[in-house]
């Protein structure tokens, strides 16, 4: 029996296929650029889903849809850019319209319903299955950038009003931020050597957790000193310090929720909260040392 449908369920339908039509085309990009044979596989593997279910969406409206090429070089763009998993998640993200136009055809188109499920079940475990070293190596990239963050924000806050000297707050806080993230890296390195040892089994490779970790510091370090480097005024430089680190918590706390599906707004203000916290008891710190001591450079 043929289901006959409202020009409004049409409308919806011809959404929900567009969508689909762009993802067939995403993933089929992806999957020709990218040389891990497992990752490229899993993404054929959506594309084809994708497919399927434009096809089912075009049983009802009778009309061939051509891909939005402009968001398929843009999600093709991120993936490459900030990394697959990043990439496709964020793509799967942005659904939610795709999600209320399916709760307003269930009723009225039978196919609706499977094609949902599928959508929310099949496509999560195929992503999961996506292997990505960058996301493998989370753990030590957040070690590198919470010490540096908590650390060199704190110091950097300290040191400014009992220095008042942009030039030498910069200088010192390069020499704490680069020997610290050598520490830092040498402690995961160490760290991870030791859990080898322990449970008799590699997860993750030693050397490469070290780099991870070293990485992320001197790139926080780097942010964190800039304005000292760029500014006279050792007010201003503090202001775009701390504007900094909460842009740095912002974008690393926003990549890692959309890729391993985790609270953004939790770790975000809990991040921030922390690191303007120890920033502000430098700060007091750094103000009574110089009052104390009478220290004038």
């Amino acid at each position: 029996m043929e289901t006959t449908i409202t020009d409004a369920i049409r409308d919806k339908l011809l959404f929900l296929q567009q969508d689909e039509i762009n993802g067939h085309h995403t993933y089929t990009r992806l999957a020709k650029r990218i040389k891990n044979e497992h990752n490229s596989q899993t993404l054929r593997k959506i594309a084809a889903q994708e497919m399927k279910h434009y096809n089912i969406w075009k049983k009802y409206t009778q009309r061939d849809l051509k891909p939005q090429m402009g968001k398929v070089r843009l999600f093709a763009f991120i993936s490459r850019v900030f990394g697959l998993t990043f990439g496709v998640k964020l793509m799967e993200k942005g659904e939610e319209a795709a999600q209320l136009a399916y709760s307003q055809i269930l009723d009225q188109v039978p196919e609706a319903r499977m094609v949902m499920q599928e959508e929310e079940i099949h496509e999560d475990e195929l992503l999961a299955m996506i292997d990505e070293e960058a996301l493998t190596y989370a753990g030590s990239v957040v070690l590198g950038l919470n010490d540096a963050l908590v650390e060199l924000t704190g110091a950097l806050a300290g040191l400014t009003f009992a220095f008042q000297n942009t030039r030498l707050i910069a200088l010192t806080g390069l020499i704490t931020g680069i020997s610290a993230s050598f520490s830092m890296a040498a402690s995961e390195y160490l760290s991870q050597k030791n859990e080898q040892t322990e449970e008799g089994g590699l997860k993750q490779d030693p050397l490469k957790s070290a780099i991870y970790t070293g990485i992320a510091y001197i790139v926080t370090v780097t942010a964190l000193v800039l304005p000292y480097l760029l500014f006279t005024s050792y007010v201003v430089a503090l202001a775009f310090t701390l504007l900094n680190a909460i842009l740095v918590i912002f974008i690393f706390n926003y990549y890692i929720s959309v890729a391993k599906d985790l609270n953004f707004r939790k770790r975000f203000f809990e991040m921030a909260l922390i690191s303007m916290g120890v920033a502000s008891i430098s700060f007091l710190v750094g103000v009574i040392v110089k009052n104390v001591f009478g220290i004038d450079i």
